[in-house]
């Protein structure tokens, strides 16, 4: 599985970074043929004091891929959020490919 993880507007810690990494190699567990996955990490209300973090997920499989957008005010959390909302879908879409 190729992972990518991009950041707008922001550099990202090594702590951020690692956290993203170590959340993602679990998504084996619910998909084996997990082709790529691309993360991007953003800044939203950039001309505003208060800044809400936003993380996107797009993941590929063979014939499908599944794309979640959260947003909260902090990176840890927005990506914990999608991650959950991802792994519903995986979830969702192998219990289809069954029946």
């Amino acid at each position: 599985m190729n992972v990518n993880i991009e950041t707008v507007h922001f550099t990202a810690d090594a702590k951020l970074i690692s956290h993203v990494n170590k959340k993602l190699n679990k998504l084996t567990t619910f998909h084996d043929r997990i082709i790529r996955t691309d993360v991007f990490l953003k800044l939203d209300n950039v001309a505003h004091t208060i800044k809400d973090k936003i993380a996107e997920i797009r993941i590929y499989v063979p014939r499908h891929s599944f794309f979640v957008k959260a947003t909260s005010k902090s990176f840890q959390e927005s990506f914990d959020n999608a991650l959950d909302s991802v792994v519903n879908q995986i979830k969702k879409q192998k219990e289809k490919q069954a029946a």
